[in-house]
């Protein structure tokens, strides 16, 4: 068989096309179409990049005259009216209406460049090098990031190289159901011979996105912020994929009302799929000099463009939101049904960042197989991949949900009476 150019040439890191292996063409809202004419209602929306959809057309217009009008296309950190008018969407849109004082700091494009400035920030403002991570966290997969992660196959990319000044203890419910974990983590913290150094930051996920949909409690995270200012350390929100409404309000930690120190943000930041990614820091701690942290690509003109678009169109008042809380209550319904039909499969999850928690990462897998097979993309999360996890774009309609649901069970129904008709 003749290797595609795939094969010749792509390093073997690539991931996703080995589960959906299809050449994809066009997209729009929450279908992908690929170039022998099939249709797929997407659940995975970018790794939830795409909150939005495929090709908002608001947004794409807006793109279109931007580079027709031979907008700025780079700039590094200049001023230009692209980035001018985003700010001002975001302070007017987000910050304001939420009672939120943040500078912005556009770092480079992607989630873990946040993370990186996040940790650096922290470690500059207290004089500390240690940082608290939770298991089954996951923060991106450059050194820093990587070492704030728990995922063990993950951390076996770094090769040998050096993944220390971190302390990960217990998520919430990371010790089994009804056991709470923060009077373990205050203990850990408050005993001087417990071997942790006082921490110059906590860094936690509202939603677990790629551990598995553990979803924190508001009295978890709020325990966690007093614990961070009791011993003057900072509290570092990673909202990058539970963030821009995929818990059902834009910040995935808007229900515990705490004040995070910093925010990481970045996946739908820009609205559009395009590469951008920013850092929140409460004023008091914006104590960089120039250019002591930068990056070439360090804010996206173009997506600047795009996500001053969505802010204005989704989060200029309350519609948006509660129609999450509808699409929020259709998710759980449709994935109820798919727990009913396996023993022992829970939900997880928040908003529409649900899933179903199947038991076995081979289960969860083949369902995913199968699903796609039938015209659905989804993908597994967890540990050991036993979360069917649902990442659909927030603008996904009640019909593309019940039909995506559908396709979900129909596959998880073939799989389960193919195993029943193996075992007998």
């Amino acid at each position: 068989m003749t290797k595609t150019i795939y094969d010749r040439r792509e390093s073997e890191a690539r991931s996703y096309c080995r589960s959906f292996p299809t050449s994809f063409t066009t997209a729009q809202g929450s279908t992908l179409n690929d170039a022998e004419g099939n249709s797929y209602i997407d659940f995975l929306a970018g790794c939830s990049s795409l909150n939005y959809g495929h090709n908002d057309p608001d947004m794409k217009a807006a793109l279109i005259d931007h580079i027709a009008g031979d907008g700025i296309a780079h700039a590094l950190d200049m001023h230009t009216d692209a980035k001018a008018d985003f700010l001002t969407a975001y302070e007017e849109k987000i910050l304001k209406p939420r009672g939120m004082d943040y500078k912005v700091m556009m770092t480079g494009p992607t989630g873990t460049n946040a993370v990186e400035a996040a940790i650096k920030l922290a470690r500059k403002v207290t004089g500390r090098r240690n940082v608290i991570a939770f298991t089954n966290g996951f923060h991106g997969m450059t050194l820093g990031s990587l070492a704030l992660t728990g995922n063990s196959g993950k951390r076996a990319g770094a090769g040998g190289a050096h993944l220390g000044d971190v302390t990960h203890l217990p998520y919430d419910g990371a010790m089994g159901e009804g056991v709470d974990t923060l009077p373990f983590i205050e203990q850990m913290i408050e005993n001087g011979s417990s071997g942790i150094d006082a921490p110059a930051a906590f860094i936690f996920e509202p939603v677990q996105g790629e551990g598995g949909l553990n979803a924190a409690s508001d009295e978890w995270m709020q325990g966690i912020a007093k614990l961070a200012k009791k011993h003057g350390a900072l509290l570092i929100v990673d909202d990058i994929q539970a963030g821009c409404g995929r818990t059902g309000t834009f910040f995935g930690f808007e229900r515990a009302g705490i004040t995070p120190d910093m925010i990481t943000q970045a996946k739908s930041l820009s609205g559009f799929g395009l590469p951008f990614a920013a850092l929140l820091i409460k004023p008091e701690h914006d104590i960089w000099k120039p250019a002591e942290h930068n990056g070439t690509f360090r804010g996206n003109t173009h997506a600047f463009v795009t996500a001053r678009v969505a802010i204005e169109k989704f989060w200029s008042d309350k519609a948006f939101e509660e129609e999450l809380a509808h699409k929020a209550t259709l998710i759980t319904t449709g994935l109820q049904q798919l727990a009913d039909m396996i023993p022992g499969a829970k939900l997880k999850g928040r908003g529409l960042m649900q899933g179903v928690d199947v038991g076995s990462g081979e289960l969860a897998g083949e369902i995913c197989a199968r699903a796609f097979e039938q015209g659905l993309i989804i993908e597994t999360s967890g540990a050991e991949d036993e979360v069917v996890k649902v990442l659909a774009p927030l603008t996904t309609t009640d019909a593309e949900f019940r039909k995506g649901f559908d396709i979900l069970t129909g596959a998880a129904a073939s799989i389960l009476e193919t195993t029943k008709i193996a075992a007998e």
